[in-house]
């Protein structure tokens, strides 16, 4: 585990960049990893929210694999506070001493065998923060012949980033906007997923998505610069633009289907493969 002690009392965990200096008895802002007697221990490893049978285009990645069925992996608890979530409910405000009981990734590998499902997708809430656990199924999977995909935030430090990345056959980031200020108000950076995704360019299939959200990340000149920091990768990188519902603690109006069909339309000036999600 990516953790050191810091005095008698306080452990910092390395795992992602807040690098959280944890007390004897709590946990880090993710929930999630906690200090039990100066040992890093996970509480919910093992624990999933979910287990459901997508279709691919859900995560969404349009060119890895498309038209099959991907076996999705639900955790819970999140190292950011996105105040508009779409999975509040298991990333932010769900219970501690739920009655799930624990699921071994040999058991995960075999669902997706018996079922004849090619791939894995660690998935829903934010699954870096179950380091371990989605390692320890990723190399079981790549074993049976089966390819892994994680769908993140991208909050991660380098080193176990790449390690856990050579154990991915695709990646979709969730790249929240393309300010320091936007994201600080989420409680993280920006620069450790521009960081992330340039990594996971290198080392897998790469797509990336951006939420549209009306008045807060939506101007013609934020999502030009999106996609102009991903044309400075790969102008192959796919991107997804998807439309804003209301939900958790935002009180903002839908994303008009126009305007995501307009910066569609302009980003693809730039990059080859743009795609419009969440409109109807």
């Amino acid at each position: 585990m990516a953790y050191t002690s810091v005095n008698n009392s306080k452990l910092e965990c390395r795992l992602c960049p807040h690098n959280c200096n944890i007390s004897d008895g709590d946990s880090g802002i993710c929930s999630i990893r906690k200090n039990n007697n100066m040992n890093l221990e996970l509480p919910f490893k093992g624990i999933l929210s979910a287990i459901n049978i997508d279709p691919i285009e859900k995560k969404p990645l349009y060119q890895f694999y498309p038209g099959s069925q991907i076996l999705s992996l639900g955790f819970y608890g999140c190292n950011f506070h996105c105040p508009f979530c779409q999975n509040y409910s298991i990333s932010q405000v769900f219970h501690t001493n739920n009655n799930k009981s624990y699921i071994s990734p040999s058991d995960i590998v075999q669902i997706a065998v018996d079922k004849g499902i090619p791939s894995i997708a660690y998935t829903y809430s934010e699954p870096v923060i179950h380091f371990e656990y989605v390692l320890d199924c990723a190399v079981l999977a790549h074993k049976k012949g089966l390819k892994n995909v994680l769908v993140t935030n991208g909050f991660l430090n380098p080193e176990p980033a790449k390690e856990l990345l050579l154990e991915m056959d695709a990646v979709n980031v969730d790249l929240k906007a393309f300010t320091n200020e936007f994201y600080h108000e989420l409680g993280g950076r920006i620069e450790p997923v521009k960081t992330f995704i340039k990594l996971a360019s290198e080392l897998t299939h790469l797509e990336v998505t951006t939420l549209i959200i009306p008045g807060k990340n939506d101007s013609e000149k934020e999502i030009m610069s999106i996609a102009n920091f991903i044309a400075s990768i790969d102008s192959n990188i796919p991107l997804h633009l998807s439309a804003y519902y209301p939900v958790f603690k935002y009180e903002i109006s839908t994303t008009p289907k126009d305007t995501i069909l307009e910066l569609c339309d302009k980003v693809s000036r730039i990059l080859k493969y743009v795609y419009p999600g969440n409109i109807f």
